[in-house]
C-alpha cells in the first residue's frame, strides 16, 4: 500500500507552473532520489510530502498515522542548547519537557525536574527518553555537547538524529551531502543503506546517489518523470527522450509553418475556408504558445592567460600549526604547469591553510615555498567572499562595464551572463535574491572572466545541479593552465584530477596518482576520520588486497523454482533481443517520427524499458550460473 501519493498536483510561485499537474506514489522501503535543474521545484516536493505547504490544485493522499520528517538544506538558526535537546525537540512536546527534565538535573534545580517529570509522567514519555538516548548512541552523539559549538557536518548529523527520533516511516532530506567531508558522506550513505523506511532525497552528488537510489524522479518544466532503475540508465533514457522530444517539436513547428502560410493566403484561403481546419490552427497556436521549453545548459568557457613557468610551485619541508596543533609537518611537492591536483581531508583538516602556504600567502612556521614565474591565479571562494553584496549579478562580473575581453573577444556582460544561464532579469537582481546555486553560477561567471594560468578552486561543487557538474568537469579537463581544487564530491574528483593531496592527521600529507578512487586503492589501509567509521562496500572491496586464492565455494542448490527460471532465462533473453532489433528497425524507419509526439515519446520509453529488461535478465542469468 502507497504512503504517500500526489494526484494531479500543481503548485506555483508566481509565473509558470512549479510543479503542475504532477502524479507522484511512494511505497514502502523505498529509496527515491529527486533529481532537476535548481530552481525546478525539488524542495517544493519535499514540502509537500511532508504538508509544510498545500497544493495550489490537486490532492494529497496520506496513510493514517504515517510519520514523515524532513532534513532541510541549511541548519535552522533557532536550534539551539545542547545535542540532546536539539534531538529532543524532535519529540513535539514531550521531547521539549524532557530537555527541560535533562537541564534542570544538569543544574541541580529540584523543582524543575519535579515540574518536567510530572508532565512527562502525564504523558508516558519516559519511554521516548530511552528512545533520545538511542538515537544519540546509533549516530555516535555527545548529547551533553553544545550544538553551537558543533561543526557544519555535526550539525547536519544531530539535525539527522532530530528527524529520526520520531520513528519516521518517510524520511525526506534535502541536499544531506551539503558541507560534509568525504568522511561524513560515507557514513551517512552506510547508515541510510541500512534505514528501515522509505526515503525521498535530493542531492547533487552522483556517487551517493548511485549509491543509494532505487528509483529517480526528475522534475523539468514543471512535470514529474519516474524513472525505475539506476542512474545511468536515466541518463541513457534521458538522452532518447530528448532526442524524440526534439524532433516531435521540429515536426510541429513545420506543421505550424504550413498551417500559418494557408491562412496567409488571403482572398484564395478565404473562398476555399474549412472552419475546422481554422479552430485546428489555433489550438495548434495555443499549443505551440503554452510549450515551456527546455532550460539551455550553461556554456562556460575560461579566459586563458600567458603559460606560466613549467615549475608552478617548489615546496620544501613545510610545517605549519596553530598553538599544539599540527596541520603540515615536513611536506615537501613539486607542482608542475598543467597539474590538476585535488586536495582530500576531513572539515577542519586544513585543506585551505595548505592552499595558502602553496600560494605563498600564509608564511609556513618552518620550511620554504618557491613560486613560479608569470603566474596568473584566480581563485574560488567556498565561502563567496569575493561578490559584493550591494552590486547586482551583472555588476558583480563586470564592475560597472558593459562589455567585458574573453580571449581577444570583446562580449556583452548580459550575453556572457545568459551562457550561465542568468536571464536579463536575474542579471540585474540584486545578489541577495539568488539561491546557492545561482550565486556559485555566479562566482564561476566572475572566476572564469578573468584570465589565469592558475586556477584554485575550493569547493565549487556545493548547490551545482547535476548538469552543470558535468559541464564543468569537461571545462576543467581541458583547462590549459594548472588547478588546485578543493573538494568532497568523489565523482567530480575521479573526473578531473591528475593527482590528489590527502591529509592523513598530525600533519601528514600523502601524495597519490589519480583521483579519490586511486587513492583507496594505493592507501596503507583504512584508518582514523579520513576513511570514515564504516567504509562502503565498494570502498572496502577497491581498497582490499587481493587476497590469497582460495579453493572455489561448491555451487549452491536450486530450488525447483530457480531450475525451471534458469531453463526458460534463454528462451527469454532471445525473445527480448529480437523485440529489441525490431523496435530499433521500426524506428530508424524514414517515417517514424512523422507520427504524433506521444506516439515517438511512448516508442522510446517501450525500447528503454526492453533493453533495461534484458540487462536484469543477464544479470539473474549470471547468478544462477553462479
Amino acid at each position: 500500500m502507497s504512503l504517500i501519493q500526489l494526484l494531479k498536483a500543481d503548485y506555483s510561485v508566481g509565473g509558470p507552473l512549479l510543479l503542475d499537474g504532477i502524479d507522484f506514489t511512494l511505497d514502502a522501503n523505498e529509496r527515491v532520489c529527486v533529481v532537476g535543474r535548481n530552481g525546478a521545484g525539488k524542495s517544493t516536493l519535499l514540502r509537500l510530502l511532508d504538508g509544510t505547504i498545500t497544493p495550489d490544485d490537486g490532492e494529497v493522499r496520506r496513510q493514517d498515522s504515517v510519520r514523515v520528517a524532513r532534513l532541510t538544506q541549511e541548519v535552522p538558526q533557532d536550534a539551539h542548547g545542547s545535542v540532546f535537546d536539539v534531538v529532543a525537540a524532535g519529540l513535539g512536546e514531550l521531547g521539549a519537557q524532557l530537555a527541560a527534565f535533562h537541564r534542570a538535573a544538569h543544574d541541580g534545580d529540584t523543582d524543575a525536574m519535579a515540574r518536567a517529570q510530572a508532565r512527562i509522567e502525564a504523558g508516558h514519555g519516559w519511554d521516548l527518553d530511552t528512545r533520545v538516548g538511542q538515537t544519540l548512541s546509533r549516530l555516535e552523539l555527545d548529547g551533553d555537547a553544545d550544538f553551537a559549538a558543533l561543526s557544519g557536518g555535526m550539525k547536519r548529523r544531530v539535525l539527522l538524529a532530530q528527524a529520526l527520533v520520531c520513528a519516521p516511516d518517510v524520511l525526506l532530506l534535502d541536499e544531506p551531502t551539503n558541507h560534509l567531508d568525504i568522511a561524513a558522506i560515507d557514513w551517512l550513505q552506510e547508515f541510510l543503506r541500512g534505514f528501515a523506511g522509505s526515503i525521498v532525497f535530493v542531492t547533487h552528488d552522483r556517487r551517493f546517489l548511485r549509491e543509494l537510489a532505487t528509483r529517480i524522479v526528475e522534475i523539468d518544466r514543471g512535470r514529474l518523470t519516474d524513472w525505475p532503475g539506476d542512474y545511468d540508465n536515466y541518463l541513457r533514457r534521458r538522452e532518447e527522450r530528448a532526442h524524440a522530444e526534439t524532433q516531435a517539436n521540429a515536426l510541429f513547428d513545420k506543421r505550424l509553418a504550413q498551417e500559418e502560410a494557408w491562412i496567409r493566403q488571403g482572398i484564395k484561403a478565404r473562398r476555399t475556408r474549412n472552419e475546422g481546419r481554422v479552430r485546428a490552427l489555433k489550438a495548434m497556436r495555443n499549443e505551440r504558445a503554452e510549450r515551456r521549453e527546455k532550460t539551455g545548459s550553461a556554456k562556460m568557457q575560461l579566459a586563458d592567460a600567458q603559460a606560466s613557468g613549467r615549475k608552478v610551485v617548489e615546496a620544501k619541508d613545510l610545517a605549519f600549526g596553530y598553538g599544539e596543533r599540527t596541520l603540515v609537518k615536513d611536506f615537501s611537492t613539486v607542482v608542475m604547469r598543467g597539474d590538476r591536483i585535488g586536495i582530500i581531508g576531513p572539515n577542519g583538516a586544513g585543506k585551505t591553510t595548505l592552499i595558502r602556504l602553496l600560494l605563498g600567502q600564509t608564511p609556513p612556521d618552518a620550511g620554504s615555498v618557491k613560486i613560479g614565474q608569470n603566474l596568473e591565479i584566480a581563485y574560488f571562494d567556498q565561502y563567496r567572499a569575493r561578490l559584493d553584496e550591494n552590486l547586482n549579478a551583472a555588476d558583480n562580473v563586470a564592475e560597472g562595464r558593459e562589455f567585458i575581453e574573453l580571449n581577444g573577444k570583446r562580449t556583452h556582460i548580459m550575453g556572457y551572463l545568459q551562457d550561465f544561464l542568468f536571464s536579463p532579469e536575474r542579471a540585474r537582481a540584486p545578489i541577495t535574491r539568488l539561491s546557492g546555486g545561482e550565486r556559485n553560477r555566479l562566482l564561476l561567471a566572475k572566476l572564469f572572466a578573468q584570465p589565469s594560468n592558475l586556477l584554485v578552486m575550493d569547493e565549487p561543487t556545493n548547490d551545482l545541479d547535476v548538469e552543470t557538474l558535468e559541464l564543468l568537469e569537461d571545462l576543467l579537463a581541458d583547462y590549459k593552465g594548472t588547478l588546485l581544487l578543493v573538494s568532497h564530491d568523489r565523482e567530480f574528483l575521479d573526473n578531473v584530477v591528475t593527482s590528489t593531496l590527502v591529509l592523513e592527521g598530525d600533519g601528514r600529507i600523502g601524495e597519490y596518482v589519480g583521483g579519490y578512487a586511486d587513492w583507496l586503492r594505493q592507501r596503507p589501509a583504512p584508518r582514523d576520520a579520513l576513511a570514515g567509521a564504516k567504509p562502503s562496500s565498494r570502498s572496502r572491496s577497491s581498497a582490499a588486497a587481493p587476497a590469497p586464492s582460495s579453493p572455489t565455494p561448491p555451487r549452491r542448490k536450486l530450488s525447483y523454482k530457480d531450475q525451471r527460471e534458469l531453463q526458460q532465462l534463454p528462451a527469454r533473453i532471445e525473445q527480448l533481443e529480437n523485440d529489441i532489433a525490431a523496435r530499433t528497425e521500426a524506428m530508424n524507419a524514414p517515417d517514424f517520427y512523422q507520427q504524433d509526439s506521444d506516439v515517438i515519446v511512448a516508442a522510446n520509453e517501450a525500447l528503454a524499458d526492453l533493453q533495461t529488461e534484458l540487462e536484469q535478465a543477464y544479470a539473474r542469468w549470471e547468478e544462477l550460473e553462479g
